[in-house]
């Protein structure tokens, strides 16, 4: 944390697939780089005896505070959602999302970071993927508002929703959680920190510069499927998102000599003032 504000990044991991121990070594690389204060991650396997936790994999060399929620059960483990940070976690839930099934669990897990940090809430959520399944997410993101509603601490501390949303920027459950379009009769009005300080360029996370997208041809690629949302900027400018840009999109070289990435999606990362700086306002 620099002057209150904090770096985040949200990465789907991308699970087992492909060279999974190879993608890990470079994605952890990456993220040595970037120095992060939180990442968010989605697609997260443990696997008892064949796949230790991916977060804690990330976390530990750093000594740093991770969580893991389980969302699908399957090859004799879970696939999952977590967070892994430099403060300490002093809570954490989790709650299933509407649609989720034994075989694709939908779910946001929250946590509370401590210390400097705080008491800022982070959210890291998964929505169905399909194309066709725009109507689940917009009951999706209406759960999720709920959950940063409870978990408002009454005191204007920013909160964070980040992960996989499966949907364009101009899809109608996206437009919803920037107050560009009604659902049910309610409108909120979430940061999109990319719309909010991107570079201008759309952004896209899930592209056909990846090698690894081509593993899942039959969805349309060039898509901007990862976000960070922010809770709106508050008067003394905590919320302000300094800068975003994605990550991750340089390739190594696998053992093989293929062309290695560390997910099949990009990583995006922000700059975001969760605390007033010490003279008053915000760095």
């Amino acid at each position: 944390m620099t002057g209150g504000a904090v770096r985040f990044v949200t990465l789907n991991l991308w699970g087992e697939n492909g060279p999974w121990e190879e993608r890990l070594a470079l994605a952890a690389a990456a993220l040595d780089r970037l120095a992060p204060d939180v990442v968010a991650l989605q697609e997260v396997r443990d696997v008892p005896g064949r796949v230790g936790n991916q977060a804690a994999r990330l976390a530990e060399p750093h000594g740093w505070a991770h969580a893991f929620a389980p969302t699908t059960a399957w090859g004799g483990g879970h696939e999952g959602l977590a967070v892994i940070a430099r403060f300490p976690i002093g809570a954490r839930d989790f709650r299933p999302l509407p649609h989720s099934t034994e075989t694709e669990g939908r779910g946001v897990l929250s946590v509370r970071l401590d210390g400097e940090a705080g008491g800022l809430w982070v959210h890291t959520a998964h929505l169905s993927y399909r194309l066709n399944e725009g109507v689940k997410r917009e009951e999706q993101v209406q759960v999720l508002d709920q959950v940063i509603a409870a978990h408002d601490d009454g005191q204007g501390t920013p909160q964070l929703l980040l992960g996989d949303f499966n949907a364009g920027p101009e899809h109608d459950e996206i437009r919803w959680l920037v107050g560009q379009h009604t659902i049910g009769g309610r409108r909120v009005a979430y940061q999109d920190a990319w719309a909010v300080a991107g570079d201008g360029s759309p952004g896209l996370t899930w592209a056909r510069s990846n090698d690894y997208t081509a593993a899942m041809s039959w969805l349309r690629q060039d898509r901007r499927l990862d976000y960070i949302f922010v809770t709106p900027v508050r008067r003394d400018r905590r919320g302000t998102i300094h800068g975003v840009r994605l990550a991750l999109t340089e390739p190594g070289r696998a053992r093989n000599g293929d062309r290695l990435f560390a997910s099949d999606h990009y990583a995006v990362v922000a700059d975001v003032q969760v605390r007033v700086s010490a003279a008053g306002a915000a760095a």
